[in-house]
């Protein structure tokens, strides 16, 4: 006769988010870092700033010594092309799944099935802090909606993805986020449900949450501000056209949010073929060198090395730098495609 967890093999206890940040705390001097890098962001989005974000990196993080070294990496490329992108290293721990697969590094942070989150929550905060260390914003996908508790005052933009939009649980958190936050398109391809979401998080709401002590409670938010729509493609094909865009623009504008979008050069949008990457961004910089400034931003997905791989025996026999969810274009490649864009926009004067 047995009523309750008739399905549960057992339950672990979770580590508070205010027990992790006093294990892994935030460094004073990096206060300054992520306060100012999300001011930044602030400012290209509401257009007082003329340059683009640049929110690159792998598509999710598996190891921190490959994760910290692409973060060196790109600091170095950030140098080069500073004065016209502000570069966010994507830094991705959840990963939402259609049927199965590796659900990321918060999730299952031994590759196993063993789903040790206490540590991958923690791994997590460590990669976070050595990659603020490095000199570079942090921009992620807030899937959990207990997760960002443990990590938001380590990043500096957010997204909510495309299969995800439509829960009302996440747009209640994106009202709360601290973050600039970014709504995909659905896998579709339809902009509807993103802009949707995107009107109740600029709102003010009221949810049952937790807070850092990892009590249950009411929260009550003011609405985020920073808002924008994402475009990755769908099922119906890229939708990073001018056309698109242009439809894009009009549907925000009807809505009452800002006309602000962010172009996924990979998923739909590169037929997930990560070589088409560069194919996406040139379209985006001729968009905006002609003047369409609706367009703040892009994304690309991008490792040490290119492609992907499997996860066969949990952590072992993996190639290093190479990703274990979508494929990547490979460093130099994406150094090449961001200097050759730079470069086009800096020769017009662009700003």
């Amino acid at each position: 006769m047995k009523l309750e967890n008739i399905h549960i093999s057992f339950i672990d206890s979770l580590v508070t988010p205010q027990k992790l940040k006093e294990t892994v705390p935030l460094k004073k001097h990096l206060t300054t870092h992520i306060y100012e890098s999300r001011r930044a962001i602030q400012r290209v989005l509401i257009g007082s700033d003329h340059r683009m974000l640049a929110i690159v990196g792998p598509c999710s993080i598996h190891d921190p010594d490959a994760a910290y070294e692409y973060a060196k990496k790109l600091q170095a490329l950030t140098q080069e092309v500073h004065d016209q992108f502000l570069v966010i290293m994507r830094v991705y721990f959840e990963k939402p799944r259609t049927t199965v697969g590796w659900r990321g590094l918060i999730i299952d942070p031994e590759m196993d099935n063993s789903n040790n989150i206490n540590l991958g929550l923690r791994m997590a905060r460590e990669i976070m802090v050595a990659i603020n260390e490095v000199g570079l914003p942090i921009g992620t996908e807030f899937l959990d909606p207990i997760v960002p508790n443990y990590i938001d005052d380590l990043v500096g933009w957010a997204s909510i993805g495309a299969r995800t939009i439509e829960s009302q649980t996440h747009r209640d958190m994106a009202s709360g986020i601290s973050v600039p936050v970014g709504f995909k398109n659905s896998t579709s391809g339809d902009i509807e449900n993103a802009i949707n979401a995107m009107v109740l998080s600029s709102t003010a709401r009221g949810f049952i949450g937790t807070n850092k002590k990892g009590q249950l409670c009411i929260v009550h938010t003011t609405g985020n501000p920073y808002t924008h729509l994402i475009l990755r493609g769908g099922r119906t094909g890229p939708n990073y056209f001018p056309e698109n865009v242009a439809e894009s623009e009009k549907g925000l504008r009807e809505a009452g949010v800002p006309a602000k979008i962010i172009v996924d050069c990979s998923h739909g949008n590169s037929l997930k073929n990560p070589a088409n990457q560069p194919r996406v961004l040139e379209s985006v910089i001729n968009q905006r060198m002609a003047g369409d400034k609706t367009i703040v931003g892009f994304m690309m997905e991008s490792n040490i090395m290119a492609g992907s791989q499997k996860i066969k025996d949990g952590r072992n026999n993996l190639e290093y730098g190479v990703s274990v969810t979508d494929a990547c274009l490979d460093f130099e490649h994406t150094a090449d495609t961001l200097i050759k864009a730079h470069s086009r926009l800096r020769a017009i004067g662009f700003s």
